[in-house]
């Protein structure tokens, strides 16, 4: 009845039959206080914080950076280059691709006479369950509290979500999409290519 959906599902049994990678490269860090899960695998030169949590069958691809008292899923993969700063929270079954920064500091800076002094983001990033972000993609951390990520939110490549943001469940977004800070966006909403969203706002579901 749904040729795409049955064709994805006949294409996963192929990705399936791809050689599994697991063991920890020899050439990576990883903190004596972190915590890793069985089967997985953590590739070379990648950098993994104090208090760490890493789930089953996770796979960490070279060159990966993630930050102190991090927690990330079973079965979820992060592909070279991504950055996870401290303190951010990753469900089970996400993709991160290449590139990707989850955590870095809102924009967050208050006018005093001419200059702009920085207000320290003291937030971090949840991602929730079967997550994919795409290529170069940057989730900013909260001022306070947390950006949220909801179940199922699949996002395309160069996508930036701003501090504070609630992405809700199953919503998509396709490429160079924008979303400023303290906007919450509901329910399974479909943003196409460069699309804007202002502040302080909610788009229903």
């Amino acid at each position: 009845p749904n040729a795409y959906t049955a064709l994805a599902t006949l294409m996963s049994m192929v990705e399936q039959q791809r050689p599994v990678k697991e063991g920890i490269g020899e050439l990576c860090f990883i903190s004596p206080s972190a915590v890793l899960g069985e089967q997985i695998y953590v590739g070379e030169f990648t950098y993994v914080g104090d208090h760490v949590r890493i789930g089953d069958q996770s796979k960490i691809y070279p060159q990966v950076y993630i930050g102190d008292n991090v927690m990330i899923g079973k079965n979820c993969t992060l592909y070279p280059g991504v950055k996870i700063y401290h303190d951010c929270v990753i469900g089970d079954n996400c993709i991160l691709h290449g590139g990707t920064v989850i955590g870095a500091d809102g924009f967050g800076f208050s006018k005093q006479e001419e200059i702009y002094r920085k207000i320290p983001q003291m937030g971090n990033v949840i991602i929730e369950n079967d997550v994919e972000v795409g290529a170069n993609t940057t989730i900013d951390r909260a001022v306070m509290g947390s950006t949220i990520i909801r179940s199922g939110v699949k996002l395309d490549n160069l996508i930036q979500i701003a501090h504070n943001c609630d992405i809700g469940e199953n919503t998509v977004m396709a490429a160079q999409v924008g979303v400023a800070g303290s906007t919450k966006i509901e329910e399974s909403c479909v943003l196409g290519g460069q699309v804007g969203i202002g502040g302080h706002i909610t788009i229903g579901k």
